[in-house]
């Protein structure tokens, strides 16, 4: 049981006519003195509680009459055993060190499963150059592994309709489109470089939202995609291994990624639907729409003798490696997405910005390339000026864009 003690001061009035007026005092109103609660911690506070300061403001009698009376009360608590008032605002949340983990964890699985994906991503486009095809098994192991997912519910089967189709059938397009020009860029250039070219998706993001939508940025963001194309440009010039394919490869993977976001923002308001399961039906209806291309562009006959090459070549780990960057491209975006369900965008920005330090520099080491003084300044300059970008970017999703591949 909670005890409270309450000891009021003595008061000591110079007037004697306020005690024969004494009944014409209205009765003081009833304070409710219950235990403290910290809002923070959810717990309440075992200790009994004591009054330091009982202060009633505002009492003013003259000619023996009650001439104003404000219920004005400043009342603190503190427990029995401290000279100081509780301060609520020192409890921490018990839950908010497990979600704080729980964050973490969602960002170190991220990286390290993106890092995976486009190490093996690589090995099979050195091997087996066909980025049309590579584009499609991708999509297509992540569409079976998420109906084999509903279908034995181990998740949980998203309910859409017709007008959830039509809002993600233009997010659908851009989105297919970036992912394969993404996978021609990487079958003809670097990794890093690659992911260098496409640390400039927020530069893409501003003209766009600012030339053909009409919105406008604080000075900051403009100031921020200096270094973005300074570094992109700087890098793009001294890379050893430049290829024109492959730069704009990347280029228009910016730029689809950017309308990508816009038609995702502007059609899925209101839809509720889980970051998992909006994943998982992206990637079906992005399958749906991929497959004929990809069979009209490269065709079967291709896709057969290039892979009786590889397997020749590499062996049986061919095999694994197709398997491989299949199964760590849904993984590693199906985590993306469920991480953006905990976090903010600006958050989610960050973490992708630090996402393309990671591909980029283990890359470089697994892969030996080689990289001048000048190619590694000019990355540097441009993945800083994209975490600027993050930085001064106005903190919600109507503003932050974010990139996923």
């Amino acid at each position: 049981m909670m005890i409270t003690n309450l000891k009021q001061p003595t008061i000591s009035f110079t007037n004697p006519n306020v005690l024969r007026q004494k009944s014409q005092i209205p009765t003081s109103q009833i304070v409710n003195f219950s235990p403290k609660i910290c809002r923070k911690s959810d717990l309440l506070i075992q200790k009994p509680l004591k009054i330091s300061n009982f202060d009633v403001i505002g009492l003013g009698f003259g000619n023996g009459f009650l001439r104003e009376r404000k219920s004005v009360i400043k009342c603190e608590a503190y427990e029995a055993d401290r000279s100081e008032p509780i301060d609520d605002e020192v409890v921490e949340l018990p839950g908010e060190a497990a979600r704080k983990v729980k964050i973490g964890i969602y960002f170190a699985t991220w990286w390290a499963l993106n890092v995976v994906f486009n190490i093996y991503n690589k090995k099979v486009l050195n091997a087996f150059p066909y980025p049309w095809l590579t584009s499609t098994l991708s999509l297509a192991m992540g569409s079976l592994i998420m109906l084999v997912s509903w279908a034995t519910r181990v998740a949980e089967a998203p309910s859409t309709d017709i007008d959830f189709w039509k809002a993600l059938f233009p997010v659908a397009v851009a989105h297919t489109i970036g992912h394969v020009a993404a996978t021609v860029s990487m079958s003809k250039v670097a990794v890093s470089f690659t992911h260098i070219i496409k640390s400039a998706e927020p530069a893409f993001s501003v003209v766009v939202s600012r030339f053909l939508l009409g919105e406008s940025f604080p000075t900051g963001v403009y100031l921020s995609l200096l270094p973005i194309i300074g570094g992109c440009a700087l890098a793009a010039v001294t890379e050893l291994n430049f290829n024109m394919i492959g730069f704009m490869g990347a280029m228009i993977s910016n730029l689809a990624f950017v309308f990508r976001n816009i038609f995702s923002k502007k059609g899925m308001k209101g839809k509720s639907v889980s970051g998992m399961n909006y994943y998982a039906c992206l990637s079906i209806l992005s399958l749906v729409l991929l497959t004929p291309f990809a069979i009209a562009v490269e065709g079967p006959q291709m896709w057969a003798a290039g892979w009786e090459k590889a397997v020749s070549q590499i062996g049986p780990n061919f095999i694994w490696w197709v398997a491989a960057q299949s199964v760590f491209y849904h993984l590693y975006n199906q985590v993306s997405y469920m991480s953006l369900d905990e976090i903010s965008p600006l958050t989610f920005s960050i973490g992708n910005t630090m996402k393309r330090i990671s591909v980029i520099v283990s890359s470089i080491i697994i892969f030996r390339t080689p990289v001048q003084p000048v190619n590694a300044l000019g990355a540097a300059i441009a993945i800083f000026g994209t975490f600027l970008y993050s930085q001064v970017s106005v903190c919600d999703l109507d503003r932050n864009v974010v990139c996923l591949w």
